[in-house]
């Protein structure tokens, strides 16, 4: 079962899928390496550049939790084109900001709409694909992050180096527009959960979407998510202000990390569906706790040091969230997977900016630019994710709810 191929439909629906999450994930990733240069134009600290990246994140939190009211009533396509408009308008906007304060609206803006947009595609893929083959599903949709690092945030500090920061925002609005176009013709109508949510009389759904099995979900998934962006929104400035890379190196960094994520995804969903979520899941946990302490704790380095270390934390850490979703979703009856993965993703975005927002609060900026305390946060990576650990052993204790067995 778990060595059935991908059929053409699927491959189809995976890659517009893919480049759905490229723009998105492209969209959150780009403003962390223009750190620095946003920082320095707006006058803002780092406390203030963390706040912009968490209003991203806590934005889709919220709306994540309010998906819950509508979103497994809605024709899945109707719902996913609503929102990526607004993702669209929402980055263009980002693109004609002239104060922090306006781009801190506008980052809220599209953070309000791709997260909960993010869910759709996810609930999209658990319908459409079979148990079986969802974990390699999942790991081509999540390659977008590595490809996202690859080729477009190396591209998009390129463009903003030639015409200006504002710039990449410009450029993932054209192709989230053509990918809008492109999803309105040929994603077919996803509402078979609308069906099986009357038949089975799910369609309120409240008692078992708050079950202790699923909400252990959510609690997996904010702590996994925590842990490493107590640290992810800081690499760029931690490397050039502390590691002694240039703001040129950067580029090439990200290009090498996301190489590895781009291929590490689709051989982590392989194993997922090999040997199962829990278990790829617990050894990615473990397996994380050297990079987080390795990472925090470098020294001035060689560039090509700094880009191994990178490389082995950004795979490892990118990859624990093909297995937690593989997990969530296959525990999950599709007439409620719509309303859970929703409250997943405000989990998901609510940890991002928390963690993004309490390390602001802690790391201080010298006047040559480097971060002081950076390793604390490192220690407190490690200790958040040995909690995720602890999270998963329940998970694994606890009852999968009915019907959500093989769906």
């Amino acid at each position: 079962m778990a060595d059935s191929p991908i059929t053409k439909h699927e491959r189809h629906l995976l890659w517009l899928l893919a480049a759905v999450q490229f723009t998105h994930t492209l969209d959150f990733m780009i403003l962390m390496p223009l750190g620095p240069e946003l920082i320095q134009r707006f006058g803002i600290s780092a406390a203030g550049f963390g706040a912009m990246v968490s209003a991203y994140t806590l934005a889709s939190a919220i709306m994540g939790l309010l998906g819950v009211l509508w979103l497994d009533r809605w024709d899945r396509k109707h719902a996913f084109l609503l929102l990526y408009v607004g993702f669209v308008a929402a980055t263009i906007s980002c693109g004609i900001a002239p104060s922090a304060t306006w781009l801190l609206f506008s980052r809220t803006l599209a953070g309000a709409c791709a997260g909960l947009m993010s869910a759709v595609v996810m609930a999209i893929l658990a319908d459409c694909v079979p148990a079986e083959r969802r974990g390699r599903a999942i790991g081509t949709v999540m390659s977008s992050y590595g490809l996202s690092a690859v080729g477009g945030v190396p591209l998009g500090l390129s463009i903003a180096g030639q015409w200006g920061w504002r710039a990449p925002f410009w450029a993932i609005s054209a192709l989230a527009g053509v990918l809008w176009l492109l999803a309105w013709r040929i994603l077919p109508r996803v509402d078979r959960h609308l069906a099986t949510a009357r038949e089975k009389g799910t369609s309120d759904g409240a008692p078992t979407l708050w079950a202790p099995g699923l909400a252990l979900g959510w609690g997996l998934t904010f702590s996994v998510v925590f842990a490493g962006f107590l640290l992810i929104p800081y690499l760029s400035t931690f490397m050039v202000g502390n590691l002694g890379l240039r703001l040129t190196d950067l580029s090439w960094v990200y290009l090498c990390g996301g190489a590895a994520t781009l291929f590490s995804s689709r051989w982590i969903g392989h194993l997922v569906d090999r040997h199962g979520p829990p278990r790829v899941l617990g050894t990615l946990l473990v397996a994380t706790l050297c990079p987080f302490l390795l990472f925090t704790h470098l020294t001035p380095s060689p560039k090509a040091i700094v880009a191994a270390v990178f490389v082995l934390f950004m795979t490892l850490t990118s990859g624990r969230a093909i297995p937690t979703i593989a997990l969530i979703t296959s525990r999950v009856p599709p007439a409620l997977r719509g309303r859970y993965l929703a409250v997943n993703m405000a989990a998901s975005d609510g940890a991002s900016g928390l963690a993004a927002w309490m390390s602001g609060l802690f790391l201080t900026t010298t006047p040559d630019g480097a971060l002081v305390g950076f390793g604390h946060m490192g220690f407190l990576a490690v200790s958040v994710s040995l909690l995720a650990l602890c999270i998963l052993w329940l998970l694994g204790r606890s009852p999968v709810p009915q019907r959500a067995a093989h769906t």
